[in-house]
């Protein structure tokens, strides 16, 4: 027997278990919510210091490559998308970003009504669980708990910090709250040593309902249409096809790689696109798999003169060590994601708001978290946050089981290669401070030689990976390139909304996570139909002379 619910929400991942958590509060509302991947129990998945496990595990990773990049010597990135329930918040680096309050302003002027920073604020505190108080920023009580992990034990953390300050740079005190630009400490979704993925804080909370249904191992087919309204959605569960249907609305959160993909195999997007994969065009969306954005970033590597990294602990009877004390009291270098101190700057004069974001690691390790090299070492993610080079996400057949062709045209655009140049310089500028003399060695990556405009240029497309931040897709606006409207309603269908970072304007200076996660909250209010929540008019604090210095001075 057919199934019928109010809403059906396609992908449990960041934005579908706020929507998941919210949409069912009302008991007389039923949901159910979709998803191919199966339960996050697993210690490698709430454990902050395994992330790199999951992260590289197919059975919660879908595993989507790029097609060969021109612009990067034509390497095949690695683009990874959660597969399991919480979605990528449950394979990420916790991050905590909320981006700059002028990307949100940047949405607005670009046709994404209401969708500024005043209005957006207001939900990211909804979302709040903040570890350091309440104030004009941030709230105790909403269901994402953020902190410092383990509170920059490491000496090297506030060195960091302190070289930014003797190199010129701002400190922040909060770079989520009134001033991101700066040197300050990093923020993480970790909740008493436990990964707090959207499955731990909206979803878990909410399966206890009896009008939430949530089903497994369902992969998404199509969007089911009767005419040009959406009326459920096609699915393949245990080899066999299903369908649900929606009594309100069928609502699209499946992420910034499979909502255009889904949408194109609906039907629904570029007609030329559609035709040339086999796909019957239903309503021709030019946007939809265009505007596709991510950021870029490497590491910068140094030796350490002391032996306080944490090289000391990637062997295997330190990490059972650390994985027995995490589990039996959830504390120690097992209950942080070791991405404990930061920095947003601007690469340039003229630059209002910063376009590099660094995470600094006191240690010196690959991404698949082994040892980069012998002896104790740190390292500093750098990557230019504001891409002007945009790509594509296209449906190859009218197979969901058929991954689509991805192509970000990464480093395209002339201000990227530019904008990774200031990235080197200005990391060498920072780690080269007084503060740093007692513990930096040799550089190691990209290493001394490597000083020319070529030579950074070479380095940088042999050696950048992506932050894993696709998004944009099918972004927000109302010129014939959007695909939804200022209320996440895909244009020209009805009862039809998308809710996921693929529908973002342009991506936000950080990590996408908790603007996703803002997304959805204030979505849920537009599709209830409540009243919004009262914007917000917290001063924004931006960093002085920006016309004229690459940096301000002002403390």
């Amino acid at each position: 027997m057919t199934e019928s619910f109010d809403y059906i929400i396609v992908g449990a991942g960041s934005a579908g278990c706020v929507l998941a958590n919210r949409l069912s509060e009302d008991p007389n509302t039923t949901v159910a919510l979709l998803e191919f991947g199966g339960s996050d129990n697993s210690v490698f998945i709430q454990m902050p210091t395994a992330l790199s496990i999951p992260m590289n595990t197919k059975k919660y990773n879908w595993h989507y490559e790029s097609e060969p990049e021109p612009c990067l010597d034509n390497r095949r990135m690695h683009c990874p998308r959660g597969k399991v329930l919480g979605g990528s918040s449950s394979i990420n680096g916790m991050v905590y970003v909320r981006g700059h309050a002028m990307d949100f302003d940047q949405w607005e002027s670009q046709g994404a009504r209401d969708w500024d920073y005043r209005h957006c604020l207001p939900y990211f505190k909804k979302a709040d669980d903040w570890f350091f108080g309440s104030d004009d920023y941030h709230n105790q009580q909403g269901p994402l708990s953020v902190n410092n992990g383990n509170n920059m034990q490491n000496p090297l953390y506030r060195a960091f910090i302190d070289a930014g300050v003797e190199a010129g740079y701002m400190k922040t005190e909060d770079y989520n709250g009134r001033q991101q630009e700066g040197f300050g400490a990093m923020h993480m979704t970790v909740k008493n040593g436990v990964r707090w993925s959207t499955a731990n804080a909206y979803l878990k909370p909410a399966r206890q309902r009896p009008n939430l249904k949530v089903i497994t191992g369902a992969l998404s087919q199509r969007i089911l249409l009767d005419g040009r309204r959406a009326s459920g959605v096609e699915y393949i569960r245990g080899g066999a096809k299903q369908v649900v249907n929606a009594k309100r609305e069928v609502i699209l959160s499946a992420g910034p790689v499979a909502s255009p993909q889904l949408l194109q195999l609906s039907g629904i997007g570029p007609g030329a696109v559609l035709q040339q994969a086999g796909i019957d065009v239903v309503h021709d969306l030019p946007g939809v798999g265009e505007n596709l954005q991510d950021h870029l970033e490497f590491y910068f590597q140094f030796r350490c003169k002391q032996p306080i990294t944490l090289n000391a602990e990637l062997n295997l009877w330190r990490k059972f060590l650390i994985g027995t004390r995490w589990l039996l009291t959830k504390k120690g270098l097992g209950a942080t994601n070791h991405f404990e101190s930061c920095a947003f700057i601007r690469s340039k004069p003229g630059i209002k708001w910063p376009d590099i974001q660094y995470h600094f690691l006191p240690g010196a390790m690959r991404y698949d978290g082994n040892a980069a090299f012998d002896g104790h070492g740190f390292q500093v993610h750098v990557g230019h946050n504001q891409p002007s080079s945009r790509g594509t996400i296209r449906a190859r057949t009218p197979s969901v089981q058929d991954k689509p062709e991805i192509c970000f045209n990464y480093l395209q655009h002339q201000d990227d290669i530019e904008g990774f140049r200031a990235c080197v310089r200005l990391t060498r500028e920072i780690i080269g401070q007084p503060a740093m003399d007692a513990y930096r060695g040799p550089e190691i990556q990209p290493g001394e030689a490597v000083q020319s405009d070529e030579d950074i240029d070479a380095f940088v497309r042999s050696a950048v990976e992506s932050a894993y931040h696709p998004s944009c897709a099918c972004r927000m606006g109302e010129d014939d390139m959007a695909v939804v409207d200022s209320e996440a309603r895909v244009h020209g269908i009805e009862a039809l909304r998308l809710v996921d970072s693929s529908i973002f304007p342009t991506i936000p200076n950080g990590n996408l996570n908790s603007p996703t996660i803002m997304l959805a909250e204030r979505a849920a209010d537009l599709i209830k139909g409540k009243g919004m929540l009262e914007p917000s008019d917290a001063e924004v604090g931006l960093g002085q002379d920006s016309e004229t210095l690459q940096r301000s001075t002002t403390t």
